[in-house]
């Protein structure tokens, strides 16, 4: 099997149209049509079913399919690494997100590091929490920041950079929204927005009535942060946030407040694979991060 063969063959699948794959890959439509012929001779299997020049998967056909994209992963791995090994400081960062990392912490650090190594460059990708997870362990990217930081994983590698606060957002009429601080008990009898179910940050809300004996009345759900804020902005609720999602950026109509008795928690750290190394760039910005958020 030939690189040829491989990248000709992911393209075909990714498009399900001969034509279409020959023109982005800007070789002629035979010469596709040759190459795939080759490979289901040299293998001894259908790959694609045929109507015309458009084309499906056989199930075998799918099967290769996630093969090769390993390889053709591992391939333009190396090819980068060997770039990158004569100059890291120009080379890419491929690191996953979640939204909650968004707004604040990520653009900051990425900011520093360009800041001391301005040529270097980003691929970023949003994503769910056990996505994340998942992205590091079966090579989609090497590098994720994520909140809270995993534990008896196996198969990834967790650093802890910071411990953040989590915080009550309240509406600016809320009847707790003059103190400086409060105690989560306090809000027993509230309505809560919350993430949806699922969510990891809602995990560790309802974890943190439940330590302290209560369920919280959820009244309404967001897809997202800035949904929450929106939410509590109209009054609907309230809501313990991620402190970091709050800075410079408070919602209008809503107030902060601290929590004690008991503080709630939760851990921002990166992750990266145990099974493959980490390239070159990737490797400098790892350890940038550590550095960066390392106790003065």
């Amino acid at each position: 099997m030939e690189i040829r063969q491989m990248r000709y063959f992911l393209e075909v699948a990714k498009r399900e149209h001969v034509t279409e794959a020959a023109n982005a890959l800007h070789v002629a439509q035979s010469s596709v049509s040759r190459q795939l012929a080759h490979l289901e001779s040299e293998l001894g299997v259908d790959l694609f079913n045929r109507r015309g020049r458009k084309v499906k998967l056989t199930p075998i056909g799918k099967i290769l399919l996630e093969r090769v994209e390993q390889v053709m992963n591992m391939i333009q791995e190396a090819e980068q690494e060997v770039k990158e090994y004569l100059d890291p400081e120009k080379g890419v960062v491929r690191i996953a997100f979640p939204i909650s990392l968004a707004a604040h912490v990520l653009p900051t650090a990425i900011y520093a590091f360009r800041k001391k190594y301005p040529e270097a460059k980003f691929q970023m990708r949003q994503a769910l929490y056990h996505d994340l997870i998942e992205g590091v362990i079966n090579g989609e990217f090497n590098l994720a920041m994520i909140a809270p930081l995993p534990e008896e994983e196996n198969k990834i590698i967790p650093k802890h950079l910071f411990t953040e606060k989590v915080v009550a957002l309240l509406p600016i009429h809320h009847r707790l929204a003059k103190r400086t601080s409060i105690q989560l008990s306090e809000m027993k009898e509230d309505s809560f927005v919350t993430l949806p179910e699922g969510t990891i940050f809602r995990e560790i809300v309802l974890k943190a009535c439940g330590e302290i004996g209560f369920v919280p009345h959820i009244a309404f759900e967001g897809d997202d942060i800035d949904a929450l804020k929106g939410l509590v902005s109209a009054g609907l609720g309230v809501a313990l946030m991620p402190e970091v999602t709050l800075v410079d950026n408070i919602p209008h109509s809503t107030v902060k407040i601290p929590l004690v008795d008991p503080p709630v928690t939760r851990t921002i750290g990166v992750i990266c694979p145990t099974n493959r190394k980490l390239l070159p760039t990737e490797q400098l910005f790892y350890q940038f991060l550590s550095d960066f958020y390392s106790p003065v």
